[in-house]
């Protein structure tokens, strides 16, 4: 969350405890606590979408392995060979590892990129999945508050963390 947004959130949050309390005179307001780092952390669908994000990249990452390796041998070959090739065959394996050194980076940098999109895309759908089960267990449980991180202080009594990783399948 950025800072800006989490400022909003918690004088949001401020404000909406402050009024309910005062509506809510004789009712006990119910709130609870949600470790969302913990749940990102221990979900079992957090280790299920870096599998997936490792099946779905590792080939462009071997390939990107075997390049890797072509240019060292291009390059050892031309230490080794470097005296014995004519001018013209030096400057050509010379060129050949440098256009390949450009290719390696370019298709680099383009899987860092794709990675990043497709973990963000990942990232969002958990946390939809996570806010669902924060307000499912709500619900049940009867909250009429739930805050996430950003909180100075949340006893045990009234963090729900372990029972929203129970209904994401955790525990």
């Amino acid at each position: 969350m950025k800072q800006p947004f989490k400022s909003l959130v918690l004088a949001s949050i401020f404000a909406l405890t402050t009024s309910l309390s005062a509506n809510i005179s004789a009712a006990e307001l119910k709130i609870g606590y949600v470790q969302v780092d913990k749940i990102l952390q221990d979900a079992p669908q957090t280790a299920e979408s870096g599998k997936k994000l490792e099946r779905e990249f590792s080939p462009r990452s071997l390939d990107l392995d075997k390049m890797q390796k072509q240019i060292r041998d291009i390059e050892a070959a031309l230490d080794k060979e470097g005296v014995t090739l004519s001018e013209t065959e030096r400057r050509n394996k010379e060129r050949d590892a440098s256009n390949l050194k450009i290719e390696f980076q370019r298709k680099q940098r383009e899987l860092r990129e794709d990675i990043n999109l497709r973990k963000n895309e990942e990232l969002s759908s958990l946390q939809d999945r996570i806010n669902k089960a924060v307000q499912t267990v709500s619900e049940t449980d009867g909250y009429d508050l739930v805050v996430y991180g950003g909180v100075a202080y949340a006893s045990k009594k009234i963090d729900i963390t372990d029972k929203v990783l129970k209904l994401l399948g955790k525990k």
